[in-house]
C-alpha cells in the first residue's frame, strides 16, 4: 500500500517541491526516497531506524515540514519550567503534559506511541489526536523529560508544554477553524439556493447549463473545505476497521456532489448541489453547537494563567515590591489589593475582606475572610487589601488540583455513552447495508432514481443523533453541577447516582461542620473563672494541630505554658507559672471521674492534680444537614450514618436528624465490612466522608463524594467532590442526576423514532435530498437544544 498523499515530483515527508541540488535520500521499505532537507531527511531517517516504515503506509496526511530537530530542550529541566507542565505523581513517577505540533491523524498516534515505547524509564504514553496532546509518565531517575522532547522532535512532532496559555491559543485556533468551516458553508448554501429557485422555476437550454455550472462552483469550496474533517474521520476510520458516523456523511456528500458534477458535465440527469451545501451547513452547526457544550465545562473554569494575574505584591528588604508571579516562593508575604485575584492558596496575616469563590465553590455569596481564614488561588478579594502568606503556588493549588480532576472526568466515559456509541456503530453498518438493498430496489424499478433515493435514505438516517444523545446531555448536567458547588472526577457518576437507593454518612465533618467549640463549662472549685480556665487549657493546646485545640483558639495568647507534653488519644499536661496542668480524657486525668450528663465531648482540667473545671466541647450539626437528610429519604433513599465517634454522639446525631439507621465506634475496616455487606444485598450505595479513615470505604462505593475540607487523599479515591463545603449540593446531585437520566432517554427516543419513521418514508422515494438533510440535521439539534436544557 503506497502512501496515499504522495506527491510525485515532492519530498516523500511532507510533500513540498525538491531542490535541484543536493539531494536528501532515504531507504524507505527497500525502495530510496527522496527529501527536501536535512530536516525531512533526519526525521524519516529516525522513523526507519526505528523499524516504523509502517507509519508511511497508512499515514492519511502528508506530514509537517521540520523546523529543524532542536537542542535547546535543556531548558525545560529548569524546576520553575516544570512546574507548569510536569506533575509528581510518586517518589519515581512524573507525568509530563505537552501540546505536540504536526499532529494529523490517527496515524500519528501510533508512530508516536510506537517510537516512544523502548525508551527505558517511560512508563506509559498517551496521545490524543483531537486536542494533539501527549502525556507521558517516566521516571525521572531514568530518562529526562528534555530528552523525551528531544525524541519527539526527532520524528517531526515539535513539543511544548502543556500551559494554560498554550491550551488557550489551540483551542481559539480549533474554534476560529470550526467557524470559518462554518461560514463558508453557509455562504455555499445560500448563494446555491438562490441558483436553484432558477432551476427550479423552469431555466432550460443554455440559461439551464449556467446555472448548473454555477451552482457547482459555489458547492465545490463546500465540499473540500468545508466538508473536508468528515472526508478525513471516515477515511482513518476504514483504514482501522471501524465505523463511525461520519462514513455514511462521507459518502452522501462524495457520491452526491460526484453525481450532480457529472450531471453537469454531460447535461443529463438532476442536479443536487443546494442540497448538498444545505447538508454539509446543518451538520457543521450542529457540531459547532455540541463542541462549544462540550467545552464550555472548562471554558467556565477558565485558564489558571488568565485567573491569575502576571505580578504579585511581595514583602522584601522592608517595603512592598511587585515581582513576577514565577518568583513566588511558599512563605511568602504578599498584600493582595480589592479587586484582585488571590495569585496563591494562602493564609490571611492581616485586615479582613470578602471573597469572590463562586468559579471553584459554587457558592454565590462572598465569604468572609479575616485572619487565620484560608484563601484560595483564582478566587477574587472583593472589599479592601489583605495580606496572606503562600502556602501553595502552581501545580499545588487547590485550582490545579480541581483542574486534573476536571481532566481525569472527561477521560472517562460512562457505561451508557459507550454502549451508545456501539450502538451508533452497529447502527451505520445497518444503514449501509440498507442504503445498497435500497439502491439495487430503485435500479431495477428506475434507474434513473436509484442514486438519490440511495443518498437520500443515508443522509435522513445519519446516526448524528443518536451519537450526540448522551455525551451532550452528560456534558450539560457536569457544566451545571459544578457551577452549582459539585464537581463530578469520574464519567459514571451521573448514571450511577440516579439508581442509588442508600446514602452512608460519616459523621465528624460531614453532618457536623468538624469545628469543635466550647459549650459548657462547669467550675469544680469556687476560684475556677471560666475565662481563665479556657486560657489555661488554651495554652496547654497551643501549637497542636489535633481538632481539639482549635476550639480554644479564641482564649490563646493570654498565658504560656511550658514543658507541654502530649498523650495521644489522652490529654495535654504542661506548666503555667509553676503549676502542673492536665487536660484531656477524664481517665487520663484523674481516678474515678464521672463526666456530667450531656451529649458533649468532656474534658476535665486539673491544677496538681485537682480537678478544676469539666469543659464540654461540642461538633455543631451543619445548618443544612436535616433538610438534606429529609430531601433524601422523600426521594425513597435509605438514609444511614456510619461513624467512628462514641456511640453515645451518634445516637444523639442520628436522632436530631431523624435517621434510624446508625452505627457508631465502627473502625475504617468494619465501614468498608458493612458497605460490601449492603452491596452483597443489592443495594446500590453512595458513600459520604472527609477522612483518611474513609478512604478505603470511599473506594468501594457506588458512588463517593468528599467534603471540601476532606483530606488529598480521600479528594483523590472520591468520585465527586463537594466544593461548598454544604451538604446542600448533594440533593441537587441526585435531583440532577434524574433530570439527565430522562432528557438522555428523550433524545434517544426522539432519535430513534425519528429514524425509525424516517427510513421508510426515504427508501420509498418520498423525501427529496434536501429534506432528507433537513430532516436530519433539525433531529441532531432538537437533541443538542434538548440537552442544553441541562445546563440551566
Amino acid at each position: 500500500m503506497s502512501d496515499p498523499q504522495q506527491a510525485p515530483k515532492g519530498c516523500y515527508h511532507c510533500g513540498l517541491p525538491l531542490p535541484d541540488q543536493p539531494e536528501y535520500p532515504v531507504e524507505i521499505n527497500g525502495v530510496r526516497q527522496l527529501m527536501c532537507c536535512p530536516g525531512c531527511q533526519a526525521v524519516a531517517s529516525s522513523i526507519v531506524s526505528g523499524g516504523l516504515e509502517d507509519f508511511y503506509r497508512y499515514r492519511s496526511e502528508l506530514s509537517e515540514k521540520p523546523d529543524g530537530v532542536s537542542d535547546n530542550f535543556a531548558v525545560y529541566e529548569l524546576p520553575e519550567i516544570q512546574d507548569e507542565f510536569v506533575l509528581p505523581l510518586a517518589e519515581t513517577r512524573y507525568q509530563a503534559n505537552l501540546l505536540l505540533e504536526g499532529i494529523s491523524c490517527a496515524a500519528c498516534a501510533w508512530l508516536i506511541e510506537k517510537h516512544l515505547e523502548p525508551v527505558k524509564g517511560l512508563e506509559a504514553v498517551r496521545v490524543n489526536v483531537t486536542s494533539f496532546r501527549a502525556q507521558l509518565v517516566y521516571d525521572p531517575n531514568q530518562i529526562t523529560v528534555s530528552a523525551l522532547m528531544h525524541k519527539l522532535a526527532a520524528i517531526g512532532y515539535h513539543p511544548r508544554p502543556a500551559t494554560d496559555e498554550q491550551q488557550a491559543q489551540l483551542d481559539t485556533r480549533e474554534n476560529r477553524r470550526a467557524l470559518a468551516r462554518l461560514g463558508v458553508a453557509g455562504f455555499g448554501m445560500m448563494q446555491a439556493g438562490m441558483v436553484a429557485v432558477g432551476l427550479y422555476t423552469g431555466a432550460v437550454d443554455e440559461w439551464q447549463n449556467l446555472l448548473r455550472w454555477l451552482s457547482l462552483l459555489l458547492s465545490t469550496p463546500v465540499v473540500f473545505f468545508s466538508a473536508w474533517p468528515f472526508f478525513s474521520s471516515a477515511w482513518r476510520s476504514i483504514k482501522s476497521g471501524t465505523l463511525v458516523m461520519d462514513v455514511p456523511v462521507a459518502l452522501a456528500v462524495g457520491l452526491g456532489y460526484g453525481a450532480s458534477a457529472w450531471a453537469t458535465f454531460t447535461e443529463q440527469g438532476e442536479v443536487y448541489f443546494e442540497s448538498i451545501a444545505m447538508f454539509v451547513f446543518f451538520l457543521l452547526l450542529g457540531r459547532y453547537l455540541e463542541f462549544r457544550s462540550r467545552t464550555r465545562s472548562r471554558v467556565g473554569l477558565a485558564n489558571v494563567a488568565q485567573l491569575l494575574p502576571p505580578v504579585a505584591e511581595r514583602w522584601q528588604s522592608g517595603h512592598w515590591v511587585q515581582v513576577p508571579l514565577r518568583s513566588l516562593e511558599v512563605g511568602d508575604t504578599l498584600r493582595v489589593s480589592a479587586g484582585q485575584n488571590f495569585c496563591a492558596d494562602g493564609v490571611v496575616l492581616d485586615g479582613s475582606s470578602s471573597a469572590d469563590e463562586s468559579l471553584l465553590t459554587g457558592e454565590s455569596q462572598p465569604v468572609k475572610k479575616v485572619p487565620g481564614d484560608k484563601v484560595i488561588a483564582g478566587s477574587g478579594n472583593i472589599d479592601s487589601p489583605v495580606e496572606i502568606q503562600v502556602t501553595a503556588l502552581g501545580a499545588d493549588t487547590q485550582l490545579s488540583s480541581i483542574e486534573r480532576l476536571i481532566e481525569r472526568a472527561q477521560r472517562d466515559k460512562p457505561r451508557r455513552a459507550l454502549a451508545a456509541d456501539r450502538l451508533a456503530r452497529s447502527f451505520v453498518a445497518s444503514v449501509l447495508i440498507v442504503c445498497a438493498v435500497v439502491y439495487l430496489g430503485w435500479y431495477f424499478y428506475q434507474p434513473e432514481r436509484a442514486l438519490w433515493v440511495a443518498l437520500s435514505v443515508l443522509v435522513v438516517t445519519c446516526p448524528c443523533a443518536l451519537a450526540l444523545a448522551m455525551p451532550t446531555a452528560y456534558t450539560a448536567a457536569t457544566d451545571y453541577l459544578r457551577k452549582h458547588g459539585v464537581l463530578l472526577t469520574r464519567g459514571h457518576v451521573l448514571e450511577s447516582l440516579e439508581t442509588i437507593d442508600r446514602v452512608i454518612f460519616d459523621k465528624t465533618g460531614t453532618l457536623t461542620t468538624g469545628r469543635l467549640s466550647v459549650a459548657e463549662f462547669i467550675p469544680l472549685v469556687a476560684d475556677a473563672q471560666r475565662e481563665s480556665c479556657l486560657a489555661q487549657a488554651a495554652a496547654l493546646e497551643a501549637g497542636s494541630a489535633h481538632p481539639i485545640a482549635s476550639a480554644f483558639v479564641p482564649w490563646q495568647g493570654q498565658v504560656r505554658a511550658r514543658s507541654v507534653k502530649q498523650i495521644t488519644g489522652a490529654g495535654v499536661s504542661g506548666t503555667i507559672n509553676g503549676v502542673r496542668y492536665r487536660l484531656g480524657r477524664p481517665d487520663y486525668v484523674a481516678d474515678h471521674l464521672n463526666p456530667p450528663s450531656g451529649d458533649y465531648l468532656w474534658l476535665i482540667l486539673t491544677a496538681d492534680d485537682q480537678p478544676r473545671a469539666w469543659i464540654g466541647l461540642e461538633d455543631p450539626l451543619r445548618p443544612e444537614a436535616a433538610q438534606v437528610v429529609n430531601q433524601l429519604q422523600a426521594r425513597g433513599i435509605a438514609v444511614e450514618l456510619l461513624s467512628g465517634d462514641t456511640p453515645a454522639n451518634v445516637a444523639r446525631v442520628a436522632r436530631t436528624l431523624n435517621i434510624a439507621d446508625f452505627r457508631g465506634g465502627v473502625t475504617p475496616a468494619g465501614k468498608l465490612s458493612h458497605l460490601t455487606q449492603c452491596q452483597s444485598q443489592g443495594d446500590k450505595v453512595v458513600m459520604v466522608g472527609d477522612g483518611v479513615n474513609d478512604v478505603p470505604v470511599l473506594s468501594a462505593a457506588d458512588v463517593s463524594l468528599a467534603m471540601a475540607r476532606a483530606s488529598d487523599l480521600a479528594h483523590n479515591h472520591a468520585d465527586a467532590l463537594l466544593l461548598a463545603d454544604s451538604l446542600t449540593p448533594l440533593a441537587e446531585a441526585v435531583n440532577h442526576a434524574h433530570k439527565t437520566a430522562h432528557i438522555v432517554r428523550q433524545n434517544l427516543t426522539q432519535s430513534l423514532m425519528y429514524n425509525g419513521l424516517a427510513l421508510p418514508l426515504a427508501a420509498a422515494g418520498w423525501v427529496p435530498p434536501w429534506a432528507a438533510a433537513l430532516g436530519m440535521t433539525g433531529s441532531s439539534l432538537l437533541v443538542v437544544l434538548n440537552a442544553l436544557r441541562l445546563s440551566r
